[in-house]
């Protein structure tokens, strides 16, 4: 298969609609009101690459499979903040508090047990918060 490009892709306005649907937009609107350049230019990579070239890729996998990955890798990166902003995405895809936490559980074998341990204590206060909402 060649790559043929068909015309100009506007990657950021591609990934953005799916960018507000899984993180929210209380989540996006701070997050992309950057005060410089440079975290302009973040965020357009954000957007443009993760949001518009990946996470739009809904026939290969679904966002809810796509959040269920993120939870392991960035547990076994070491990512809290970014974790718990995907803990938040995967509730909105789907994904039950039980999964998530079935999901952190199995970074402890294959990512050690300091990262299951960590992403479990990100995860607690959201989960409890979310349970707290939907009763």
């Amino acid at each position: 298969m060649s790559f043929a490009p068909t015309g100009p892709i506007d990657r950021v306005a591609n990934g953005m609609p799916v960018r507000r649907q899984v993180l929210g937009d209380e989540y996006v609107d701070a997050a992309t009101a950057p005060e410089t350049e440079a975290q302009h230019a973040l965020q357009e990579m954000v957007t443009g690459f993760a949001w518009g070239t990946v996470w739009t890729r809904e026939d290969k996998l679904s966002l809810r499979d796509r959040s269920l990955m993120n939870l392991a890798m960035l547990s076994a990166l070491n990512r809290p903040h970014e974790l718990g902003i995907h803990i938040r995405g995967a509730l909105n895809n789907g994904l039950s508090p039980e999964e998530i936490e079935e999901a952190l559980l199995h970074t402890g074998p294959y990512c050690g047990l300091p990262a299951a341990i960590d992403g479990m204590r990100t995860a607690r206060p959201i989960l409890d918060a979310w349970k707290e909402q939907n009763r």
